[in-house]
């Protein structure tokens, strides 16, 4: 079994849409690099113009 991280040492990134931190999850570890947002809402509510297809 693997040994349990504290969420601390897990990597983060700042959301594009609320500027707050947000925290690595195991359903995002395949497109990590790509993840910009902390949540759906924010995904929906992005800023006009901000689309990185």
């Amino acid at each position: 079994m693997a040994k349990m991280r504290r969420k601390a040492d897990l990597p983060a990134k700042i959301c594009a849409t609320c500027g707050l931190s947000f925290a690595w999850r195991k359903k995002w570890a395949r497109d990590w690099d790509n993840v910009r947002y902390c949540s759906e809402r924010c995904r929906r509510n992005k800023p006009a113009g901000d689309d990185q297809s």
